[in-house]
């Protein structure tokens, strides 16, 4: 039990004890893409920016005891941010109503100037990037402003760049990522033109396959009729070439022809009655029958 006790009072005592030298300065940990400025009497007294474990007392000297009574620490991040602004409100050459939306990246380059210059330099940054934006953008050409985005970009950051250094931003890319309409009736009209435009285009290529169609129907009809019209024209020439060859032949053409006669009489329609070599007065009968 003793030992426990020992030990939570060793802990609790260097837990207190840090603490209290970090109050005191004794001791500050910078991180990775951090920065910290420390003030005194409305002076800056030290800027630290390399990451890792620094020892103040040798650096600060008596002022490390009162900075956190009578000064300030300010902590920044250094880190790169990105701020995208959604339809920045411009007017084409036309008069068309449109939207930009740019995105852009920045970080904090000269931390006294970015505490001490502007006491919002991020929101003056996001306005001076929008106004850049409007000023740059406005009166030009639609197809410009559809087609040109990369050398537009480059100019809104060349506007912007060097306000920016004044607040101790440095500006990393920037870039025009949409341009639409902002006008909903005009967005309506241009759907309605494009949907009417596609049926005019899908009826002319549905009109021009019809005709093709027919082109080749008729051009296949009328080989069709040509040649048809020729075995119509040699059809008695051959079929004489050919009676003439069985005619040659006496028996083959009496059969052939008894038989062309016997299918001729099949195909008949009519009636054929049979009667007895005696039939009396059948015939009579059947006559008054009809």
């Amino acid at each position: 039990m003793e030992i426990i006790f020992g030990i939570f009072a060793a802990f609790l005592f260097e837990v207190l004890t840090l603490k209290i030298l970090h109050f005191f300065l004794f001791y500050t940990t910078v991180y990775e893409s951090t920065c910290q400025v420390y003030t005194l009497f409305g002076k800056v007294v030290d800027i630290i920016d390399r990451p890792g474990l620094h020892f103040l007392w040798p650096r600060l000297t008596w002022k490390a005891l009162v900075i956190n009574l009578l000064g300030k620490v300010y902590l920044l991040d250094l880190r790169m941010d990105q701020v995208y602004l959604r339809s920045q409100p411009v007017n084409s050459e036309e008069g068309a109503p449109m939207g930009v939306g740019i995105w852009y990246e920045m970080y904090v380059s000269n931390p006294l100037d970015y505490l001490f210059k502007n006491t919002d330099p991020k929101g003056s940054l996001s306005a001076n990037v929008s106004n850049a934006t409007v000023r740059t953008l406005s009166n030009l050409p639609l197809v410009k402003l559809l087609s040109d985005r990369h050398k537009l970009s480059y100019q809104v950051r060349e506007e912007v760049t060097q306000k920016s250094q004044e607040w101790g931003y440095k500006l990393g890319s920037v870039y025009i990522r949409k341009v639409h309409f902002r006008d909903q009736n005009m967005i309506k009209e241009i759907e309605s033109k494009v949907v009417n435009r596609l049926r005019q285009v899908t009826g002319a290529i549905k009109q021009d396959g019809e005709n093709q169609v027919n082109i080749i129907t008729s051009s296949a009809q009328r080989s069709a009729s040509v040649e048809f019209a020729k075995a119509s024209a040699i059809r008695p020439e051959i079929l004489g070439q050919v009676l003439q060859e069985i005619a040659k032949d006496k028996d083959v053409a009496e059969a052939l022809f008894a038989t062309l006669e016997f299918e001729q009489m099949t195909e008949n329609k009519g009636e054929l009655i049979l009667l007895p070599k005696s039939p009396g007065i059948l015939p009579n009968l059947l006559v008054a029958q009809k």
